[in-house]
């Protein structure tokens, strides 16, 4: 057995059980059977590897965070649109792990599961930590989803979405200029008022320490 730190994914068909109700047993093993393959041709090579298949979902390990948020917005941006399928909901942590076998073990992969969970269709969950190991990606940017409780996770966990967007886009929601994740005002942690000008925050932190000393994240910027 060894522990190493990647990046895990698990993505699963949203409304799989009402899809099976719907249509049978048969087309909806054929369907799964479709999606995996179609995951596993979009896993960079060498530098991830498709873990298990557990009923409609997958579990992935990717080496680097960037491209694990990558492969999971192609995975929720309709790569089985041409299949009939119902949307793909993705979650990530990257931690570590025990390798054992080829399967991996431990708290990561554990609330890696719990993300993906809470996740709704056609989203990309990350946890803070990921989040933060990438503050940038190029035509994506990270919405706050705020703490949330997770089943047999003793704290609660910061979670964002990764939104893929154009830089006009992208220019309609404001900058925490600590972290500088784009933030939607209505669902920030926090908003300062510095030198005439609303500062919107991810999170608690970020607007403790912008209040500690706001003029270095205004002059830098």
């Amino acid at each position: 057995m060894s522990a190493s730190e990647s990046t895990f994914l698990f993505a699963d068909i949203a409304g799989f059980t009402a899809l099976t109700e719907a249509h049978g047993d048969e087309q909806a093993a054929e369907l799964v059977a479709d999606f995996c393959r179609a995951v596993q041709a979009k896993i960079p090579p060498g530098r991830g590897a498709h873990v298990k298949t557990m009923g409609d979902a997958v579990m992935l390990r990717l080496d680097d965070p960037a491209e694990a948020i990558r492969l999971g917005l192609t995975v929720a941006g309709g790569l089985m649109d041409a299949h009939g399928a119902p949307p793909v909901r993705v979650g990530l942590h990257h931690g570590s792990a025990i390798e054992r076998g080829g399967d991996y073990f431990g708290a990561a992969v554990n609330l890696a599961a719990r993300v993906s969970a809470v996740a709704t269709s056609g989203e990309v969950l990350l946890t803070a930590k990921t989040a933060a190991l990438v503050p940038e990606i190029e035509g994506v940017f990270y919405e706050s989803r705020g703490r949330h409780e997770l089943r047999n996770v003793t704290e609660p966990v910061e979670l964002f979405a990764a939104i893929p967007i154009g830089d006009e886009a992208r220019g309609r929601l404001p900058i925490d200029p600590v972290c500088r994740m784009a933030v939607d005002p209505d669902r920030a942690a926090g908003r300062l008022m510095y030198d005439g000008a609303a500062h919107f925050f991810c999170s608690l932190a970020c607007a403790g320490e912008f209040a500690r000393r706001p003029e270095a994240f205004v002059t830098q910027r």
